[in-house]
Formats: structure tokens, sequence, C-alpha cells
């Protein structure tokens, strides 16, 4: 099961093959947010209070194209080659 903080891998898109930690996750729509991955660029309108501009941030991806990096395993692959 994905869950916030754990460490994923992105199986399909634009991204495919990155790892990723996930920051925020949708059960409603199924999907999550992993910090640095899927960037989109947002036009923010001017405020008084906030500057406006063109911000990029990170969009949902679809559970079923994330996968969790097993931190055991790795682990043990680098303990065997020493």
């Amino acid at each position: 099961m994905i869950k916030k903080g754990l460490k994923v891998v992105v199986l399909a898109g634009k991204d495919k093959k990155k790892e990723g930690e996930v920051i925020e996750i949708n059960r409603a729509s199924g999907r999550a947010k992993v910090k640095d991955l899927n960037m989109v660029k947002k036009h923010i309108k001017t405020t008084k209070e906030k500057k406006g501009g063109i911000v990029s941030k990170e969009s949902f991806i679809h559970l079923s194209n994330l996968k969790l990096v097993d931190t055991k395993k790795v682990n043990k692959k680098t303990e065997a080659k020493k």
C-alpha cells in the first residue's frame, strides 16, 4: 500500500523510471503527488497579497503508475557487493 512519506518509482509517463517521495495522496481519485516529479506550469493571477506569474508545481500521478521501492532489498544488494 502506498502511503505518504514512502519512496516510489514511476512506471509510466514522462517521468518513467524516476524515484521520489510521496507528499500527498487523494484516495477518492486514486492519485498521488510525488516530490519533484510530474511537474506542470500553473499561471497565477496577481492579487494584492501575492505576485502573479508562472509557477512550477507537482501534479497528481495515478496509483497504478507507481510502485513501492523496497528499501530492504536495496540494502541487501549493496551489502552483498561490499
